[in-house]
C-alpha cells in the first residue's frame, strides 16, 4: 500500500499531467489560430493591390463623368443666357408695338365714343364716378 506522502505526491503527479496536457493543447490551438490568421493577412495583402488599382480606375472615371456633367451645365448655362436675349428681343419688337396698336385702338374707341354722344362734352358718360361707371365701360360699351 501507499504512504501518505506517497498518495499526495500521486495526486500532484496526475495533476501536474492534466496541466501540462491541457496546456500543450491550448499552445497547439493558438498555434493554428495564428497560421490562420497569418493566411488570412496574406490573402487580403494579395487581393488588395488589385482592389486598390480598381478604386483607383472607378475614381477617374467618376472625375471623368463630373467633367463632362461640368461642360453640359455650362451649355446650359450659355443656352439659358441665350433664350433670356430672345425673349428679351421679341419683347421688345412685339411688345412695342403691341404697345402702340392698343393705344391706337383705345384712341380710336374713345372718338367713336365721343361722336356717338353727339359731340357733347368730352365723350364722357353721364354716370355717376365709381363702381357702375367702370361696369359699364367693360359690359362692351365703345367697343
Amino acid at each position: 500500500m501507499l504512504t501518505g506522502g506517497q498518495l499526495a505526491g500521486l495526486i500532484v503527479a496526475v495533476f501536474w499531467a492534466v496541466l501540462v496536457s491541457f496546456l500543450a493543447y491550448t499552445l497547439l490551438r493558438l498555434a493554428r489560430l495564428l497560421r490562420e490568421a497569418g493566411d488570412l493577412v496574406a490573402d487580403i495583402a494579395d487581393r488588395a493591390g488589385p482592389l486598390m488599382e480598381d478604386m483607383s480606375r472607378t475614381v477617374r472615371r467618376a472625375n471623368e463623368q463630373l467633367g463632362r456633367t461640368d461642360a453640359i451645365t455650362k451649355q446650359v448655362a450659355g443656352v439659358t443666357q441665350n433664350v433670356s436675349a430672345v425673349t428679351t428681343v421679341m419683347t421688345s419688337v412685339v411688345g412695342g408695338p403691341l404697345v402702340k396698336a392698343a393705344a391706337f385702338s383705345y384712341g380710336v374707341r374713345k372718338a367713336l365714343a365721343g361722336r356717338s354722344d353727339g359731340g357733347r362734352g368730352s365723350g364722357r358718360s353721364e354716370l355717376p364716378p365709381g363702381p357702375a361707371r367702370n361696369g359699364a365701360r367693360s359690359r362692351g360699351r365703345g367697343r
